[in-house]
């Protein structure tokens, strides 16, 4: 592919239950949300079925300009350092691409039942891909402290 060619990417399905739009704080890592596939790949997910994650490679549609800048606070929160955007998961992004893995419960034909898709209802999906325990799974992975700290914000926030 040329470097001046045009990048097309076409989405193979749709978030169709889960997070409505413009949900908060609403635990999307305990939700439910359901995944319709296109009919053109609906033999695609065959022996999908047999992995418990999967990563599902989603259209950050309600982010679609451009960040304002290369270093922000995470969250917005100024308690947070300021770091580079590619050290977040902010949603401005240069491309709008998101990355999650989630548990796979159930699959129902071109339906995906999965937990913990933080993707909003009507989000297109551009693919999906098995987890994989060799490979995908680092344990000797780090974070850096003010990423630990702003969990344990989220946790105190999230407390009765």
């Amino acid at each position: 592919m040329s470097e001046d060619r045009d990048l097309v990417l076409t989405p193979i399905g749709r978030v169709v239950r889960g997070r409505p739009r413009g949900a908060k704080d609403d635990r999307w890592q305990e939700a439910t949300a359901e995944i319709e596939i296109v009919p053109a790949w609906a033999e695609a997910l065959d022996g999908i079925e047999g992995f418990s994650h999967i990563w599902v490679v989603w259209w950050l549609d309600r982010f679609d300009r451009p960040p304002a800048s290369p270093k922000v606070h995470p969250e917005r929160r100024q308690d947070m350092p300021l770091v580079g955007l590619f050290a977040t998961r902010s949603p401005h992004r240069p491309n709008p691409i998101a990355l999650t893995a989630v548990r796979l419960v159930e699959r129902r034909g071109r339906r995906l039942r999965v937990e913990g898709l933080d993707a909003f209802e009507g989000t297109p999906v551009l693919d999906l891909k098995p987890y994989l325990q060799r490979g995908d799974l680092i344990p000797e992975a780090t974070m850096p402290a003010w990423l630990e700290q702003l969990w344990r914000s989220h946790d105190e926030e999230r407390e009765p």
